[in-house]
């Protein structure tokens, strides 16, 4: 079973983390559910982004392009997550691609863009 770290309020307004095993995020909102805890972010240990330290990183151009293209997508209508599945899988850049798709993941679990 995966290992999730996660963040959470108490009804006191007391921020918590801490970590835990579950099968999925799912499994861990229930649980802090039966702790009286409001979940406000939950991660998958192993899955933390991992971006190249030294070249291969996105460019600024890369970079002004995706947001031109996220921008008309999305004031077409177009859902956020289909945006970033269209552009990432058309990304050239093998490091920004990979970004992209992760954050779709991310995205398409529940966590705010």
């Amino acid at each position: 079973m995966p290992q999730f770290e996660w963040t959470g309020r108490k009804r006191t307004g007391e921020t918590i983390t801490g970590a835990m095993t579950a099968d999925n995020k799912d499994g861990v909102v229930a649980a802090l559910r039966r702790q009286q805890i409001v979940a406000v972010k939950i991660k998958e240990k192993g899955k933390e982004l991992a971006l190249p330290k030294f070249g291969g990183g996105v460019g600024t151009k890369d970079l002004a392009i995706f947001t031109r293209q996220f921008s008309v997508m999305i004031d077409a209508g177009l859902p956020v997550v289909q945006c970033l599945e269209i552009l990432g899988s058309q990304q050239q850049n093998k490091a920004f691609q990979r970004v992209l798709l992760d954050v779709r993941e991310d995205v398409e679990a529940g966590s705010s863009l």
